[in-house]
């Protein structure tokens, strides 16, 4: 049995041969990826690399032109990006994208705007939120704009989780925030996986990524350039001296 197998069920999502565009910009070129149940795994590479734009066409957002993304077996490649939420994809989006105006508990309950569940069942999940980041409990009627960047970034991630994500996506989770924010966002990370959702994670800071996460990608101008177990990305040279910062 694979260490992958080991980890996770069958596959939740697919992406084969997927190419997006930007108007006559090639952004991907052919990708492949899957994220199984039960992993986290981990898209790497510099900016422009096409990372957000590979979370982008998954979500709706940038339909490719070519290629196919399946969910649980479904083929999603074309469905609307309001659809693939009520599916169970949900995302925290690069640079949180809050409502600055609204408090927390409003930007929380924003989160579930499309589910369909009784009044207990959004008490229950603001439960696990709060359990999760206890600093919301203590802020939750304060303007999300006044919060600091660690805290906003919990913010962000509770609101994805408020939609009872299948499948949870986080796009640059570390961004800007200070180390001690870092260590708890990937804490918590950890913590979601360990509690049955399967994420699918991008982000630069590489070290932090492959210790969490299961297995990775490496993507150079919108390709593929190796794929593996996160322990043997760590392992191996070139990534170590490109994207680790090792000589």
């Amino acid at each position: 049995m694979t260490a992958t197998e080991a980890n996770g069920g069958g596959t939740i999502l697919e992406l084969e041969d997927v190419h997006t565009f930007y108007g006559s910009i090639h952004a991907l070129k052919g990708i492949t990826i899957e994220v199984r149940e039960r992993e986290i795994v981990t898209l790497i590479g510099a900016n422009g690399a096409g990372k957000s734009t590979t979370l982008r066409s998954i979500n709706g957002l940038n339909r490719p032109r070519r290629g196919t993304i399946r969910f649980q077996g479904q083929v999603i490649t074309d469905a609307p990006a309001h659809k693939i939420v009520k599916m169970g994809i949900a995302q925290s989006p690069e640079g949180r994208r809050l409502f600055p105006r609204m408090s927390v508990l409003e930007n929380l309950q924003m989160g579930a705007f499309q589910r369909s569940g009784k009044d207990k069942d959004l008490h229950s999940d603001l439960d696990r939120v709060y359990t999760l980041f206890p600093r919301l409990a203590e802020r939750k009627s304060q303007m999300a704009g006044t919060l600091s960047g660690g805290e906003q970034q919990m913010v962000a991630i509770g609101r994805a989780l408020m939609a009872r994500p299948k499948l949870l996506m986080l796009d640059e989770p570390s961004m800007g925030l200070a180390p001690i924010f870092v260590e708890r966002i990937f804490d918590i990370i950890r913590e979601i996986n360990e509690q049955g959702t399967p994420i699918l994670l991008v982000e630069q800071n590489a070290m932090m990524a492959l210790d969490v996460a299961q297995r990775g990608y490496v993507l150079e101008t919108g390709t593929i350039a190796l794929a593996d177990e996160a322990k043997a990305l760590r392992q191996n040279e070139q990534v170590r001296k490109t994207y680790l910062g090792e000589e």
